[in-house]
Protein backbone atom coordinates (compact mmCIF):
# COMPACT_ATOMS: atom_id res chain seq x y z
CA UNK A 1 0.00 0.00 0.00
CA UNK A 2 1.44 3.53 -0.87
CA UNK A 3 0.04 7.34 0.88
CA UNK A 4 0.61 10.28 -1.32
CA UNK A 5 1.06 13.72 0.03
CA UNK A 6 3.06 13.06 3.14
CA UNK A 7 4.65 15.68 5.14
CA UNK A 8 8.70 16.24 4.66
CA UNK A 9 10.15 15.10 7.51
CA UNK A 10 13.40 16.33 8.74
CA UNK A 11 17.04 14.53 8.89
CA UNK A 12 16.74 13.60 12.55
CA UNK A 13 13.43 11.59 11.78
CA UNK A 14 14.21 9.78 9.26
CA UNK A 15 17.29 8.48 11.60
CA UNK A 16 14.85 7.60 14.26
CA UNK A 17 12.48 6.03 11.27
CA UNK A 18 15.74 4.13 9.90
CA UNK A 19 16.90 2.79 13.66
CA UNK A 20 13.12 1.54 13.93
CA UNK A 21 13.72 -0.24 11.09
CA UNK A 22 16.58 -1.55 11.61
CA UNK A 23 15.88 -2.75 14.69
CA UNK A 24 13.01 -4.57 13.79
CA UNK A 25 15.42 -6.38 11.34
CA UNK A 26 18.51 -6.86 13.58
CA UNK A 27 16.48 -9.12 16.05
CA UNK A 28 13.94 -10.55 13.35
CA UNK A 29 16.96 -12.00 11.62
CA UNK A 30 18.12 -13.41 15.21
CA UNK A 31 14.82 -15.09 15.46
CA UNK A 32 14.96 -16.52 11.77
CA UNK A 33 18.52 -18.32 12.59
CA UNK A 34 17.85 -18.74 16.69
CA UNK A 35 14.56 -21.03 17.31
CA UNK A 36 15.11 -20.94 21.12
CA UNK A 37 15.47 -17.11 21.13
CA UNK A 38 12.49 -17.07 18.77
CA UNK A 39 10.44 -19.35 21.68
CA UNK A 40 12.18 -17.57 24.21
CA UNK A 41 10.52 -13.87 23.32
CA UNK A 42 7.47 -14.79 20.99
CA UNK A 43 3.75 -13.71 22.51
CA UNK A 44 3.00 -16.89 24.38
CA UNK A 45 -0.14 -16.82 26.52
CA UNK A 46 0.98 -19.10 29.11
CA UNK A 47 4.64 -17.65 29.65
CA UNK A 48 3.10 -14.20 30.02
CA UNK A 49 0.19 -15.20 32.81
CA UNK A 50 3.21 -17.12 34.98
CA UNK A 51 5.23 -13.99 35.00
CA UNK A 52 7.11 -12.98 31.37
CA UNK A 53 6.00 -9.91 30.64
CA UNK A 54 9.29 -8.35 28.69
CA UNK A 55 7.06 -11.16 25.85
CA UNK A 56 5.00 -8.27 25.44
CA UNK A 57 6.79 -5.83 24.23
CA UNK A 58 10.12 -8.58 22.81
CA UNK A 59 7.28 -9.97 20.37
CA UNK A 60 6.70 -6.88 18.56
CA UNK A 61 9.88 -7.18 16.86
CA UNK A 62 9.95 -10.61 15.91
CA UNK A 63 8.85 -11.86 12.95
CA UNK A 64 7.95 -14.77 10.97
CA UNK A 65 9.97 -14.74 7.86
CA UNK A 66 11.28 -12.19 5.64
CA UNK A 67 7.67 -11.48 3.80
CA UNK A 68 6.17 -11.08 7.34
CA UNK A 69 8.94 -8.31 8.40
CA UNK A 70 9.16 -6.61 5.21
CA UNK A 71 5.32 -5.67 4.67
CA UNK A 72 5.39 -4.45 8.03
CA UNK A 73 8.87 -2.36 7.87
CA UNK A 74 7.10 -1.10 4.41
CA UNK A 75 4.00 0.24 5.59
CA UNK A 76 5.81 1.51 8.85
CA UNK A 77 8.05 3.38 6.25
CA UNK A 78 4.78 4.61 3.91
CA UNK A 79 2.70 5.80 6.88
CA UNK A 80 5.65 6.55 9.75
CA UNK A 81 6.37 10.28 8.35
CA UNK A 82 2.96 11.69 8.79
CA UNK A 83 3.44 10.90 12.68
CA UNK A 84 6.82 12.27 12.47
CA UNK A 85 5.85 15.40 10.84
CA UNK A 86 2.61 16.15 13.14
CA UNK A 87 3.92 15.10 16.41
CA UNK A 88 7.68 14.71 16.41
CA UNK A 89 9.97 11.72 17.43
CA UNK A 90 9.22 11.00 21.50
CA UNK A 91 5.52 11.24 20.54
CA UNK A 92 6.48 8.48 17.27
CA UNK A 93 7.66 6.21 19.70
CA UNK A 94 5.13 6.75 22.25
CA UNK A 95 2.49 5.75 19.40
CA UNK A 96 4.47 2.84 18.50
CA UNK A 97 5.49 1.43 21.60
CA UNK A 98 2.02 2.68 22.96
CA UNK A 99 0.37 0.59 20.15
CA UNK A 100 2.73 -2.47 20.52
CA UNK A 101 1.45 -3.12 24.05
CA UNK A 102 -2.12 -2.10 23.18
CA UNK A 103 -1.90 -4.54 20.85
CA UNK A 104 -0.75 -7.72 22.70
CA UNK A 105 -2.91 -6.95 25.74
CA UNK A 106 -6.25 -6.83 23.62
CA UNK A 107 -4.77 -10.07 22.22
CA UNK A 108 -4.06 -11.61 25.68
CA UNK A 109 -7.56 -9.97 26.75
CA UNK A 110 -8.95 -12.36 24.03
CA UNK A 111 -7.07 -15.16 24.08
CA UNK A 112 -6.36 -15.26 28.02
CA UNK A 113 -7.75 -19.01 28.40
CA UNK A 114 -6.05 -20.27 25.38
CA UNK A 115 -2.26 -20.88 27.14
CA UNK A 116 -0.69 -22.35 23.87
CA UNK A 117 -1.92 -19.27 21.63
CA UNK A 118 1.99 -17.89 20.44
CA UNK A 119 2.88 -15.01 18.07
CA UNK A 120 4.60 -12.24 17.10
CA UNK A 121 5.15 -9.14 14.90
CA UNK A 122 5.14 -5.33 14.27
CA UNK A 123 1.65 -5.47 12.95
CA UNK A 124 -0.02 -4.08 16.29
CA UNK A 125 2.50 -1.18 16.25
CA UNK A 126 2.46 -0.71 12.40
CA UNK A 127 -1.42 -0.57 12.59
CA UNK A 128 -1.09 2.21 15.48
CA UNK A 129 1.13 4.48 13.32
CA UNK A 130 -1.10 3.72 10.40
CA UNK A 131 -4.00 4.55 12.73
CA UNK A 132 -2.79 8.01 13.93
CA UNK A 133 -1.65 8.92 10.39
CA UNK A 134 -4.96 8.40 9.14
CA UNK A 135 -6.45 10.99 12.05
CA UNK A 136 -3.79 13.87 10.88
CA UNK A 137 -4.02 13.03 7.03
CA UNK A 138 -7.77 11.76 6.47
CA UNK A 139 -7.94 12.28 2.80
CA UNK A 140 -4.66 10.96 1.65
CA UNK A 141 -4.85 8.71 -1.13
CA UNK A 142 -3.91 4.76 -0.11
CA UNK A 143 -3.30 2.64 -3.47
CA UNK A 144 -3.76 -1.19 -2.43
CA UNK A 145 -1.20 -3.07 -4.33
CA UNK A 146 -2.46 -3.58 -8.42
CA UNK A 147 -5.93 -1.59 -7.92
CA UNK A 148 -5.31 2.00 -9.79
CA UNK A 149 -7.53 3.93 -7.61
CA UNK A 150 -6.77 5.59 -4.22
CA UNK A 151 -8.76 4.59 -1.58
CA UNK A 152 -9.70 8.48 0.55
CA UNK A 153 -7.24 6.95 4.03
CA UNK A 154 -10.35 7.04 6.66
CA UNK A 155 -12.43 5.09 4.48
CA UNK A 156 -9.32 2.31 4.31
CA UNK A 157 -9.20 2.63 7.79
CA UNK A 158 -12.61 1.75 8.17
CA UNK A 159 -12.67 -1.11 6.03
CA UNK A 160 -9.46 -2.73 7.56
CA UNK A 161 -10.70 -2.91 10.92
CA UNK A 162 -13.93 -4.53 9.62
CA UNK A 163 -12.34 -7.00 8.05
CA UNK A 164 -9.76 -7.32 11.48
CA UNK A 165 -13.60 -7.99 12.97
CA UNK A 166 -14.11 -10.54 10.40
CA UNK A 167 -10.88 -12.02 10.90
CA UNK A 168 -11.08 -11.76 14.21
CA UNK A 169 -14.60 -14.17 14.98
CA UNK A 170 -13.83 -16.41 11.32
CA UNK A 171 -10.84 -17.80 12.66
CA UNK A 172 -9.63 -18.91 9.53
CA UNK A 173 -6.00 -17.70 9.09
CA UNK A 174 -2.75 -17.31 11.01
CA UNK A 175 -3.24 -13.76 10.87
CA UNK A 176 -3.41 -11.83 14.02
CA UNK A 177 -6.14 -9.99 13.69
CA UNK A 178 -6.66 -9.16 17.44
CA UNK A 179 -3.50 -7.15 17.88
CA UNK A 180 -4.25 -5.47 14.47
CA UNK A 181 -6.86 -4.03 16.16
CA UNK A 182 -5.69 -3.45 19.29
CA UNK A 183 -3.15 -1.32 17.95
CA UNK A 184 -5.43 1.07 15.93
CA UNK A 185 -6.95 1.31 19.34
CA UNK A 186 -3.50 2.63 20.70
CA UNK A 187 -2.63 4.56 17.66
CA UNK A 188 -6.35 6.17 18.06
CA UNK A 189 -6.35 6.73 21.79
CA UNK A 190 -2.72 8.01 22.16
CA UNK A 191 -2.94 10.63 19.64
CA UNK A 192 -6.45 12.23 20.10
CA UNK A 193 -4.88 12.34 24.01
CA UNK A 194 -1.80 14.60 22.49
CA UNK A 195 -3.96 16.19 19.91
CA UNK A 196 -7.89 16.92 21.58
CA UNK A 197 -8.12 19.69 19.57
CA UNK A 198 -9.37 16.73 16.47
CA UNK A 199 -12.48 15.86 18.86
CA UNK A 200 -13.82 19.67 17.58
CA UNK A 201 -11.81 20.42 14.58
CA UNK A 202 -12.60 16.61 12.92
CA UNK A 203 -15.23 15.33 14.77
CA UNK A 204 -16.20 13.47 11.98
CA UNK A 205 -13.39 11.60 10.89
CA UNK A 206 -12.96 10.86 14.79
CA UNK A 207 -16.36 9.61 15.11
CA UNK A 208 -16.32 7.63 11.95
CA UNK A 209 -12.60 5.70 13.15
CA UNK A 210 -13.94 5.00 16.00
CA UNK A 211 -17.25 3.37 14.56
CA UNK A 212 -15.11 -0.32 14.17
CA UNK A 213 -13.85 0.19 17.35
CA UNK A 214 -17.14 0.49 19.53
CA UNK A 215 -18.64 -2.35 17.17
CA UNK A 216 -16.15 -4.35 18.45
CA UNK A 217 -16.48 -4.25 21.98
CA UNK A 218 -20.74 -4.54 21.39
CA UNK A 219 -19.91 -7.85 19.68
CA UNK A 220 -17.57 -8.96 22.44
CA UNK A 221 -20.14 -8.18 24.96
CA UNK A 222 -23.00 -9.78 22.79
CA UNK A 223 -20.30 -13.14 22.57
CA UNK A 224 -20.69 -12.86 19.09
CA UNK A 225 -16.68 -13.33 18.34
Amino acid sequence: MICLNLPTNNAIMNIILIAMIALNVIISYKGFQDFIFLRKYEFHIGSIRAGEQIRMLSSGFLHADWGHLGFNMLTLYFFAPVVLGYLGNFYFLIIYLGSLIFGNLLTLLFHKDDYSYRAYGASGAVTGVLYSAILFEPNMGIYLFFIPIAIPAYIFGMLYLLYSIYGMKAKNDNIGHTAHFGGAIGGYLITLINEPQMLTENTNIVILLAVPIVLLFIMAKLGKL
